[in-house]
């Protein structure tokens, strides 16, 4: 089970982490306001879980207008979505180890 278990990525232990990659993964880009209505999260917690994805380079924001009004748009990297996958493959292998 160890064996299992070393090969989940800290970085998506939050379920908040899971769904921000989730959804970036399966869409182009999504704004600020977009992945907090779909991940039902507040201002600050969604920010401190970007900004936690980020640091380690798995999402990025391009920041831009949108009439006057500032928009940050955030979308998954190419080093970001090979890590999400190689989480997903490790669940899959734990909870299919006794099968």
């Amino acid at each position: 089970m160890k064996q299992y278990l070393e090969d989940l990525n800290k970085a998506f232990e939050n379920r908040l982490r899971i769904g921000i990659m989730s959804a970036l993964v399966v869409n182009e880009s999504l704004d600020f306001n977009a992945l907090k209505d779909l991940l039902g999260a507040t201002d600050g917690n969604l920010a401190s879980h970007l900004k936690a994805l980020e640091k380690v380079g798995y999402v990025e924001f391009q920041k831009s207008f949108v009439g006057r009004k500032p928009n940050t748009s955030y979308t998954a990297t190419s080093i970001g979505k090979t890590a999400f996958d190689q989480h997903l493959i490790a669940l899959e292998k734990l909870i299919n180890r006794n099968k």
